[in-house]
């Protein structure tokens, strides 16, 4: 006679996996023979995992990562200098709790962005936000934003993601105009978040792509000084049959 009301209850404060395991459990008989903490005990595992995966969803979406990307799924195995040891010293996320960067270069095709894309969604498991983007596309976003008066909200909303991916960093000489939003954005970030970035360029050929001299020394400094760097090569992973990256 209680058991519609109390699963009623369950959903009306909330507690909806709950309720769904307590149906579960009202169709399993031998269930009957565990205490009641122990069926209380799984009725609360399934709320606090249903949350879990729920947020885990949510953050997922809201980072728009270009790959279904995870650690699991790298391969270690092709010759592409990949360091398996610091892959997995990275995907326990410390390197975000300690506000470093990470920095993934090589040619295309050998997974640069599948590897940085893993370790957002490393870092998202572990509670943290993440968003994918381009560099061009993110300039391009906040010159627009500048025009139509997004600019600053723009940004901010920037400064907030823990681990923010900029794809294709120096893929084309950049504009007076992007070099300052670019500085802006990193310096808004430098300390106090974290942020992947690929290339196919060299780390000590970025310079040459940044028209200022002296604000390409600001950013590069903000960048590398506390940044692990990867760099990968051996031939495009794309070749390759199969998902794993």
């Amino acid at each position: 006679m209680l058991n519609n009301p109390t699963i009623s209850a369950m959903e009306t404060i909330g507690l909806s996996y709950m309720a769904h395991a307590y149906r579960e459990q009202l169709d399993l008989p031998r269930l009957q023979e565990l205490t009641f903490d122990e069926r209380l005990g799984l009725l609360l595992d399934r709320e606090v995992c249903g949350r879990a995966n729920r947020r885990l969803a949510l953050q997922l979406t809201k980072a728009k990562l270009r790959e279904q990307a995870t650690i699991e799924d790298l391969d270690f195995h092709a010759r592409r200098n990949l360091d398996k040891s610091l892959i997995l010293s990275l995907a326990t996320a410390q390197w975000v709790a300690s506000h470093q960067n990470v920095i993934i270069v090589g040619p295309t095709g050998v997974g640069k962005t599948y590897l940085a894309c893993a370790l957002a969604h490393a870092a998202i498991r572990q509670g943290y936000s993440a968003l994918y983007t381009k560099e061009s596309r993110i300039l391009a976003d906040l010159a627009l934003g500048r025009a139509d008066g997004r600019y600053s909200r723009l940004v901010q909303a920037l400064a907030k993601v823990h681990v923010l991916i900029l794809d294709d960093r120096a893929l084309i000489p950049l504009t007076p105009s992007h070099t300052h939003d670019l500085f802006s954005l990193i310096d808004d970030r430098s300390g106090i978040r974290s942020t992947i970035f690929t290339s196919q360029i060299p780390v000590d050929q970025w310079h040459a792509s940044i028209p200022d001299p002296t604000l390409a020394d600001a950013i590069l400094d903000r960048i590398v000084h506390n940044a692990h760097i990867i760099s990968l090569d051996g031939d495009s992973m794309r070749k390759t049959a199969g998902r794993k990256q």
